[in-house]
């Protein structure tokens, strides 16, 4: 079930103040992938999350150049990819909701939700920690919701600027460090399509549901333009 959406951050235990903590992981998940599996899992036991939910983008407005699968391809690969996990799951709340989908928006949708006695853990790169003063009602992210970086090698946050933009963020920012695998969602669409082998970067279900649906190659289908206003 979908907790998030149904409105019911669902039965985990609370933490000894009563609170139960909820990682938030957003993202096209254009497939999902191994190394987006060991991230969530790894917030999850860093932190002591009690769950982490997958939420699949609905229409992302900054990758509207990008030709995106339907997002109904891209939630059953998750749920696919997440089906043996007690506490990694996938959450609608981003798809089932009208455009433009962005990231402020679909966190508030989920605080309502919850209620105020979960605490909400958002995750992301640190490529778009970076770049976090362009997004959509930032502040109001950083002020409502707890952020968590996941520490990329390649990638040097300039604070200065992020604090001058964003006042107060480096308080509220948590950098995990994690195994950094070379695995990407549009390397493995590129593999689909040349005819390489994704055994080993995406879960067997979904490379066998990405075979049977033919996604990612020639003719595979473009956006899901009946989700969009």
């Amino acid at each position: 079930m979908d907790e998030l959406l149904q409105g019911n951050p669902g039965d985990d235990p609370a933490d000894g103040d009563g609170r139960r903590r909820i990682g938030i992981f957003g993202g096209t998940f254009d497939p999902i992938h191994i190394g987006h599996l060991i991230l969530a899992e790894e917030a999850w036991f860093q932190l002591g999350l009690d769950r982490v939910y997958l939420v699949p983008a609905g229409d992302p407005p900054h990758k509207r150049d990008r030709r995106l699968t339907m997002v109904e391809h891209r939630l059953r690969m998750a749920q696919l990819a997440t089906a043996d996990s007690e506490y990694i799951h996938v959450s609608r709340v981003d798809a089932d909701r009208p455009g433009p989908h962005y990231t402020a928006d679909m966190v508030r949708i989920v605080r309502e939700r919850v209620g105020p006695q979960v605490d909400l853990y958002f995750l992301m790169g640190t490529d778009s920690l970076q770049d976090l003063p362009n997004w959509h009602e930032a502040r109001w992210l950083v002020e409502n919701c707890k952020l968590v970086a996941l520490r990329r090698y390649d990638i040097t946050l300039d604070w200065d600027y992020l604090n001058r933009e964003l006042p107060g963020i480096q308080e509220r920012v948590i950098i995990l460090d994690m195994p950094e695998l070379e695995i990407a969602s549009h390397t493995i669409q590129e593999r689909v399509r040349t005819g390489q082998p994704i055994r080993y970067q995406v879960p067997r279900l979904v490379e066998r549901y990405i075979r049977e649906h033919h996604l990612y190659g020639p003719a595979s289908p473009g956006p899901d333009r009946s989700l969009r206003p």
